[in-house]
């Protein structure tokens, strides 16, 4: 395992769930992670030496936010959230959840995921949030970045890309989707998450070398535009990865610690509006 870069203060994790089903059950057929409350999660965060978090809405929970706003309570000033919510929520919610500590809205687009939002959602969504500065935060095949690039790069708010661009078969320098997420990266409206690359490597841990030549490649020429994220309890996984082999990945990648900086703490202090 490579060697942890000291971590600079401050440092935020921009992907975690949280699942409480004693206090809220999920829907059938959904399964909650063992393990996986927010005081699992702060235990996580001492040992790794995190301080800021930013919790998404699992897939599981549907429309359901009650679970992932305690924990954005419990969080308080060191935590926001990202939920999951219809098109037509009421304005009065939308400001309650941005003193609360929202600051966006996911987009779960994997193909055979459950897809409560559509893409014929996501404008008029983004036109929704946008007055309040909240961020689209998307996950999708990045295989299918060309097809949605107008789409994606006319949105009137920021738009966060998971998981290195979670192309769902690792591509090359020369893939059109390699070349579309750059794009949209240059134009200066776009993040991605540096994250998860267990989710799709073909050659596995510790490197995801296929995976983390793309993460290195994104961290060189758009340090502004990089985060990071565990992806704690990492759903759908049989065997839980190392976080610590995860978060020394990422100093491998960002290669300084002027660059580790920038993706660990400024851009998402920036982005996420941490004071």
């Amino acid at each position: 395992m490579p060697e942890v870069l000291a971590l600079p203060s401050g440092a935020c994790d921009t992907h975690l769930h949280v699942y409480a089903p004693d206090r809220y059950p999920m829907p059938a057929p959904a399964v909650a992670p063992e393990g996986a409350r927010w005081e699992d999660y702060l235990a996580l965060r001492a040992r790794l030496g995190l301080s800021r978090a930013v919790i998404v809405q699992p897939v599981g929970y549907g429309l359901d936010n009650r679970c992932t706003l305690d924990a954005l309570r419990q969080g308080g000033d060191a935590a926001r959230a990202i939920l999951t919510f219809a098109t037509d929520t009421a304005e009065e919610q939308l400001a309650q959840w941005d003193r609360a500590g929202v600051r966006g809205v996911r987009f779960m687009m994997i193909p055979g995921a459950q897809s409560l939002l559509g893409w014929h959602d996501l404008p008029v969504m983004a036109a929704r949030i946008a007055p309040w500065r909240w961020i689209i935060n998307l996950q999708l095949d990045g295989r299918e970045l060309p097809a949605y690039e107008p789409l994606l790069s006319a949105l009137p708010t920021p738009l966060v890309i998971d998981h290195t661009g979670k192309f769902l078969a690792p591509v090359g320098l020369d893939h059109p989707g390699w070349h579309s997420l750059c794009r949209l990266l240059d134009a200066g409206n776009t993040w991605v998450k540096l994250s998860a690359p267990y989710e799709t490597s073909r050659i596995g841990a510790p490197g995801y070398d296929d995976v983390g030549r793309l993460a290195a490649e994104l961290a060189r020429r758009y340090p502004e535009r990089c985060l990071w994220a565990s992806n704690w309890p990492h759903p759908g996984q049989a065997r839980r990865p190392d976080e610590a082999n995860l978060l020394a990945l990422l100093g491998v990648w960002a290669g300084n610690a002027q660059v580790l900086q920038r993706i660990l703490v400024d851009n998402p202090a920036g982005l996420y509006r941490y004071g």
